[in-house]
């Protein structure tokens, strides 16, 4: 399923269309305790680790970083040692890329503030250096070193491989709306090769790519940095990972801003279904906005979304049997699968909405292609040379291992389709098909769904965005009942995430909250 983190510009893409499916945790089952379960909705509680650290692990905790001077002026970089698995810590370990920015003053130091962007996949190095180390307010800058660590697997972690540029330009163009055995059999063989390169490129750190790993990598991060409690912003996924950070370590968790929240406690089918319903509800949002302008492409003044959707659903049926022209001498024809990947690249900001009507006016009018794969590019992080950074294959890998596969095969999810296609006429079919991939993964998922309750913890800070297409809003309630600490805020509006973009009621109180610990008032709302 599509996850995606806070990006700035739009164009640095976001999580995978084939070859995800929605991620939720990846924890052994040693991990939990139950005390009721549901087919749809876990009441198993993600348990705290023990307070004390294991005498094989001692050696990772007492590591001390060597900086150096890296990317732009004010960063620096340095690399940590994780064990690959924490089960059994001398079989070996693995190097994870880290970068920081120091506080710039002036005020006293609070400590450092490790963010995370999303994906999963998404480099939180790199968004440390392109954006949250330049771009997040002046008044936090100053006050916290700026941290970032990419998780196992990827980016400059131990990154997962799985295909050539070629093999994913293919796999990409793969019809994700099957209508007979021959086209299902294709979307399955281009499942099973996608997993076989994982497997066959990334056979050792594939296993150990968890959310739980991951969150267990950034306590040995915390003490590498000398900081006695976490302090850490994650948007999307990044939510996920901060929360089961704060299952296993509540006792360490400091200020913690969790925007874009997923729910741990359903399964992946579940989040697949609402998530599509996510995007039907920021679909609906772009319809009405598209036909109040002139020259909208789906249609004029006063057609109603439902039509809007329905002309949509039109161009992609055209497109599957006549793809049009792009002008890229790679990928010479837009298919319906990369002209939904564009459409979806554009709900997750509002700001997209004017590059989404010229593309699909282009496409649409002109049989003009090249907006609409652009968008697509966006998304999957192609560059114009036609290199993928590995984002989809860590996003894939993670979602995988996190949680059981939504459906087994074909036949199952068949039974599935009328709920998804009532949760977004436009999207529900693909998105549908789109969970199929953990199927054929070549690795035992470990995780399972469940609460975080986090009992112990410090105030944590939960933002829902009331018409959020990939994290719906519905999530965000669910985590902040969970969380025994946790504060809901809400923002009123279209988009993926809240914080930095553009409200000055959300950026007001989650820097508050930043600089002084005090999260908002109950029920606090904004728009």
């Amino acid at each position: 399923m599509y996850f995606r983190r806070i990006l700035r510009p739009l164009r640095r893409g976001g999580m995978l269309l084939a070859a995800t499916t929605l991620l939720v945790s990846a924890c052994s089952t040693e991990r939990f305790t139950t005390t009721a379960s549901e087919p749809t909705k876990s009441e198993a509680v993600l348990a705290p680790l023990p307070r004390s650290t294991p005498a094989t692990l001692t050696p990772y905790y007492e590591q001390k970083p060597a900086w150096r001077s890296c990317g732009a002026p004010g960063f620096e970089c340095t690399t940590m040692k994780v064990p690959l698995d924490y089960d059994d810590a001398a079989s070996g370990a693995i190097k994870l890329a880290v970068a920081r920015k120091k506080a710039t003053g002036p005020g006293r130091r609070i400590g450092s503030l490790l963010v995370n962007p999303g994906g999963p996949g998404g480099s939180a190095v790199g968004y440390l250096q392109a954006y949250a180390g330049l771009g997040y307010p002046a008044k936090i800058r100053a006050r916290y070193d700026m941290v970032a660590v990419d998780p196992r697997g990827v980016a400059r972690s131990e990154p997962i491989e799985c295909l050539s540029g070629p093999e994913m330009d293919a796999f990409t163009k793969t019809d994700m709306t099957p209508d007979n055995v021959r086209e299902t059999d294709e979307l399955v063989d281009a499942y099973k090769k996608f997993a076989e390169g994982c497997a066959r490129h990334s056979p050792k750190v594939l296993r150990h790519v968890s959310t739980v790993e991951a969150a267990r990598d950034m306590d040995i991060l915390r003490a590498m940095l000398g900081d006695q409690k976490l302090n850490y912003v994650g948007a999307s996924y990044g939510t996920f990972l901060g929360a089961t950070y704060a299952g296993l370590y509540p006792q360490r968790v400091g200020r913690m801003v969790l925007d874009g929240a997923l729910d741990p406690s359903i399964t992946a089918r579940k989040l697949n279904e609402e998530q599509t319903a996510g995007f039907e509800t920021a679909f609906q949002s772009f319809a009405k906005d598209c036909v109040s302008r002139s020259g909208c492409p789906l249609g004029g003044r006063g057609t109603s979304p439902a039509r809007v959707g329905r002309n949509l659903s039109a161009f992609f049926k055209k497109l599957d049997s006549n793809p049009i022209p792009t002008g890229d001498a790679d990928r010479k024809e837009l298919t319906e699968s990369l002209a939904t990947t564009g459409v979806i690249a554009a709900m997750y900001d509002e700001g997209a909405w004017p590059q989404l009507r010229e593309a699909l006016g282009a496409a649409m009018k002109d049989k003009d292609g090249a907006g609409l794969l652009a968008l697509s590019d966006s998304y999957y992080e192609r560059d114009a040379k036609g290199h993928y950074t590995n984002l989809m294959y860590a996003n894939a890998a993670v979602n995988c291992l996190d949680l059981p596969a939504a459906f087994s095969g074909p036949d199952q999810l068949k039974q599935s389709l009328p709920a998804f296609e009532k949760a977004s006429p436009v999207f529900g079919d693909g998105l549908a098909w789109a969970s199929l991939n953990c199927a054929y993964w070549p690795v035992k998922a470990t995780g399972e769904p469940h609460r975080i309750e986090a009992k112990g913890a410090g105030p944590i800070l939960v933002v829902g965005t009331t018409r959020d297409p990939a994290t719906p809003y519905t999530w965000a309630e669910s985590l902040a009942r969970q969380l025994s600490s946790a504060t809901l805020l809400t923002y009123v509006g279209d988009g993926h995430t809240a914080y930095g973009r553009g409200s000055v009621c959300i950026d007001s109180a989650i820097n508050r909250y930043l600089l002084d610990g005090t999260p908002p008032p109950k029920g606090k709302r904004c728009s």
